[in-house]
């Protein structure tokens, strides 16, 4: 046992230094979170940080799908070809025009029904399945769905007829169907809203709203003075997510464009995804999708830093 002291003491410096470094690595909380992290970090690099950097290589390639190895560098010519396109140009309009019309109205329904959710009703788990099934359903089965419901002379466009909106069969009108493929998508992304603001509402303290009550605020004075506010964060990660998702559209296009060109009928419903589909993968120009790709991109990036700005500036 002495000698056994005796040779601890006289241990190295360094050694003894790397000992208590390699100790406090292994019972540090930086490692174990690393270590969580770990496997969603691999991932983003497989599925998404290497195909989007060969993308942009591609980008700038005259690249073909038929023989990817006689790709040549073209610099910017697929960029130039692009913003001179007005198909291009369509297609962001219409992805913009979703963005702006489906994201704020299935943002505020999101928020309602998480809302009605969270109060001491009776049967609100049965409400929290029903609002959230749209969610987990196919997207193809609910816009095959909605295709019969929207035909003309349905009880659905009968009732849309009385505010103006003519009894036609939407998918199929070049006026209707991008609003068509906009009412599928709040249909279907609500669920997850109101699942998203369910979570941000059970962590909002109960004293500050008896601190409001005692102060005499109203339920909309609560509401807008201590609901919004602390939610913002969750309101920021809700708009972000479903404007990409917006962005992303296409099983609904899809379906409604399958008897017919994509994004069908004549183009109303074409998108960003839906242009690069059409260029990249069924023209097989892959070097001019990639520049589509790439352009996608930070369009979303710029509409997100949008965003965060002016929440920043209401909050």
């Amino acid at each position: 046992m002495a000698a056994y002291d005796h040779v601890s003491t006289d241990m190295p410096a360094s050694r003894v230094k790397k000992q208590s470094w390699i100790r406090f690595v292994a019972d540090s909380d930086l490692t174990v979170g690393w270590l969580f992290i770990l496997p969603f970090l691999v991932l983003w690099v497989w599925w998404f940080l290497y195909p989007f950097l060969q993308s942009f290589v591609r980008s700038f390639q005259d690249a073909n799908f038929a023989s990817l190895k006689d790709a040549k560098f073209i610099g910017l010519q697929n960029y130039v070809q692009i913003l001179h396109d007005p198909e291009f140009y369509k297609a962001v309009v219409h992805s913009l025009e979703i963005v702006v019309i489906a994201v704020p109205v299935q943002t505020i329904l999101g928020l309602l029904m998480a809302i009605l959710v969270n109060q001491k009703i009776k049967g609100k788990g049965i409400f929290r399945t029903v609002f959230f099934i749209p969610y987990i359903t196919s997207q193809i089965a609910i816009a095959t769905v909605f295709m019969m419901l929207f035909k003309k002379g349905t009880f659905v466009t009968n009732f849309f007829s009385i505010f103006g909106f003519g009894n036609v069969t939407w998918f199929a009108d070049t006026h209707y169907a991008l609003l068509f493929v906009c009412i599928l998508f709040i249909f279907q992304q609500c669920g997850f809203t109101m699942i998203v603001y369910l979570s941000g509402l059970q962590e909002v303290p109960k004293d500050l709203y008896e601190a409001g009550q005692m102060d005499g605020a109203s339920k909309w004075e609560q509401f807008r003075y201590i609901t919004v506010p602390y939610l913002k964060p969750v309101t920021f990660f809700v708009v972000s997510v479903s404007t990409i998702l917006a962005f992303q559209i296409y099983d609904q296009i899809a379906a409604i464009s399958r008897y017919g060109a994509l994004g069908s009928p004549a183009g109303a419903t074409s998108t960003v995804v839906t242009y690069f589909y059409q260029n990249g993968i069924r023209y097989m120009k892959i070097g001019y999708g990639s520049a589509a790709v790439v352009l996608f991109f930070f369009i979303i990036m710029f509409i997100t830093f949008l965003q965060k700005k002016l929440l920043d500036e209401k909050g």
